[in-house]
This record gives structure tokens, C-alpha cells and sequence, in this order.
């Protein structure tokens, strides 16, 4: 009888140790840490996710902008404007002297009497708005080297029929690239008076380019 009750009361202490460690891993999980219940009724502890090592949320990046920007400032409009008019007017003096076709003769006149009056309405212009030329754009720049560079090169070949095609091709490719610019500062300003400006340069610079065109394919020899 004796031996029974000692092992009952083994059974009943060994439960109870059991339900101990299941009511404490039951506290774990309550403070914090995930468990797996196996199907043998066992509680399996689960690690708790460390939510150091993730990586902060990167703030979404906002669309770019879909207005239109050409980098011109009126600076530098005024100051491109500047350099492509005093450049023709060098050049068309030049060829006034030195051209031995009198269509090219005449067409360097027409270059530096447009020219020079272009000039000057830049430079009232610019005076009158308080516009100071800015010369630190590329295009600028480029333009600049550009019509030195072709007025050196004129000056050192001898007059010629030669010459005359030369001057030619050379008003050619100089109208163009500047209408392109133009048309580009056109669409940058915001500045109505300025916009209105290079308007009406952009048609005169248009018509120029159709007159050389036009001197070289019928007073040029091939």
C-alpha cells in the first residue's frame, strides 16, 4: 500500500513539472518570443525576428519634371546675340573688300548693314532691361571661337573665286547653326519683349540663310 501511494505521488509530481514548464514557456511567449505547438502537444520556442538589421525605407523619388528646360538665361541670349551679329558684321566688312563676285559683293553689304542694326537693338534692348550679357554659356563660347577662327582663316587666303565660295560656304553654316540657337532661346525666355525680339531675328536670320543659299547655287561656280 505504501509502495503505491510513493509512486502515485512520483506520477502526480512528475505532472506537475510538466504543466510547470508548459505554464512558464506559455510566459516566454507572452513576452515576446513566437512558439510552435509539435502535435504531440511539445511547445517549440521560435527565435524573435530582429527587426535591427532592416533597412530603413527609402523615400520615394519624385518624378522629374516635365517642363521643358534649354539652359538659357536672358544673359546669355543678350550675349549670344551679341557675338553672332558683331561676327557677321567683321565678316561681311571683310568680304566687302576682298570678294570678287559682285553677288557676294553685295551680299556681304546687305550682311553688315542688318547686322549692325541688329546689334544695336540687342544692346538698347539689353540696356533698357537691365540685361547684363553673359558669356559663361558654352554656346556662347563656341560661337565666339567659331567666328574668330573664320575670320582668321578669310583674312590669310588671297581674294579669289575661291575666296567668295569659301565666304559663302562659311555664311551657310553660320546662319544655320545660329537660327538653331535662336529658335532655342526663343523657346527659353520668359520675358515677352525678348521673345518678341528674337522672333523677328529668327525670320531675319531665316531670309539670310535663303539668300546665301541662293548667291551660292547661282553665283558660284561648281
Amino acid at each position: 500500500m505504501r509502495s503505491t501511494l510513493i509512486h502515485t505521488g512520483t506520477r502526480t509530481l512528475a505532472t506537475v513539472a510538466v504543466a510547470a514548464a508548459t505554464l512558464l514557456a506559455g510566459c516566454k511567449n507572452d513576452r515576446g518570443t513566437p512558439s510552435d505547438t509539435t502535435a504531440s502537444g511539445e511547445v517549440t520556442a521560435r527565435p524573435a525576428t530582429d527587426t535591427t538589421a532592416m533597412p530603413a525605407t527609402t523615400p520615394a523619388t519624385p518624378a522629374a519634371s516635365t517642363v521643358p528646360d534649354n539652359g538659357w538665361t536672358d544673359g546669355q541670349i543678350v550675349a549670344f546675340a551679341e557675338a553672332a551679329n558683331k561676327g557677321e558684321v567683321d565678316q561681311g566688312r571683310l568680304a566687302e573688300t576682298k570678294a570678287t563676285i559682285p553677288a557676294v559683293k553685295a551680299f556681304a553689304r546687305q550682311m553688315v548693314a542688318d547686322h549692325r542694326a541688329m546689334l544695336k537693338e540687342v544692346q538698347a534692348f539689353a540696356t533698357k532691361q537691365n540685361i547684363v550679357p553673359d558669356t559663361t554659356k558654352g554656346d556662347v563660347a563656341d560661337l565666339t571661337k567659331d567666328v574668330r577662327d573664320g575670320l582668321n582663316d578669310l583674312t590669310t587666303k588671297p581674294a579669289s573665286a575661291d575666296w567668295d565660295a569659301n565666304y559663302m560656304d562659311k555664311q551657310i553654316g553660320a546662319h544655320k547653326a545660329v537660327l538653331e540657337k535662336l529658335q532655342d532661346a526663343e523657346k527659353a525666355t520668359t520675358n515677352p519683349q525678348l521673345k518678341d525680339m528674337l522672333n523677328k531675328a529668327v525670320g531675319k536670320v531665316q531670309s539670310h540663310l535663303t539668300k546665301a543659299q541662293d548667291v551660292k547655287d547661282h553665283s558660284i561656280k561648281a
